[in-house]
């Protein structure tokens, strides 16, 4: 299965790459015709393929790995032919040590962009850290009260409710409960730690900005739109305390 995929790939690549080619020439180049739905499946399926594989060349280029374009079209037709230069066996080998290089590249530009990720998020927090009414904790969790509430204050087996938006510190948003106009609520222990120990100094009814160093976040996990040893910041809205395990024995 992975052989024959790995086969089409490489098919569909240098289909897509032929075209190209042959955009001059298209004063030659007979009339594509999308009258009826099997046309229309047919080419859809082309450039389906097609622009997914040329993504795929294209990511491959930005790490270094740029494929010879006559030698693609060459070996295609080769392959149609029936006169391939290379059999079954060395292309598994060489299309597997191509992935394998490329998984190695894709690791150590990861690990290169983590490390730039945490200077930027060190730098960023010692700057933040002198601006007026932010304060520092022990743990590194920065926080500025925007809005005092005067409400109970959660424990970290509560469950809280809450309204929030989260941005890296370039301003990317990557999550919003504001613009899904639906709060949220979770257990205050199940979450990253930035969360569990800031939202404990709120009270209901406030509104905290918290800056959260990336060890008390997502650390070196690369998480959603999120990479990894990223600062991250939250505006946070206490809204309401639940405390089910309590209610449930106040019940009974």
């Amino acid at each position: 299965m992975k052989k024959t995929l790995k086969l089409s790939l490489i098919a569909a690549s240098v289909l897509a790459l032929t075209a190209c080619n042959q955009e001059a020439k298209k004063e030659q180049a007979v009339e594509v015709k999308l009258e009826t739905a099997a046309q229309q499946q047919a080419y859809g399926i082309g450039a389906s393929v097609g622009g997914f594989l040329n993504k795929d060349l294209a990511d491959k280029k930005e790490l270094g790995f740029e494929l010879d374009q006559a030698l693609l079209i060459k070996g295609f037709q080769d392959a149609l032919a029936g006169s391939a230069k290379i059999d079954d066996e060395k292309i598994r080998e060489v299309l597997t040590q191509l992935d394998t290089d490329v998984r190695a590249k894709q690791a150590e530009q990861a690990k290169i962009e983590a490390e730039e990720n945490k200077a930027k998020g060190v730098a960023f927090l010692a700057e933040n850290g002198k601006r007026e009414g932010v304060t520092t904790t022990e743990s590194g969790l920065q926080y500025e009260v925007i809005t005092a509430g005067e409400g109970a204050q959660p424990a970290e087996t509560d469950v809280v409710v809450v309204h929030y938006k989260g941005t890296l510190i370039d301003g990317t948003e990557f999550d919003s409960s504001y613009k899904r106009n639906e709060p949220v609520n979770f257990p205050l222990n199940r979450v990253i730690k930035g969360w569990t120990e800031g939202v404990q100094l709120m009270s209901v009814g406030s509104k905290f900005k918290f800056a959260i160093p990336s060890e008390l976040a997502y650390g070196d996990r690369a998480t959603g739109s999120i990479p990894a040893h990223s600062t991250l910041i939250f505006e946070v809205e206490l809204l309401d305390i639940e405390q089910p395990e309590k209610e449930a024995a106040a019940s009974e």
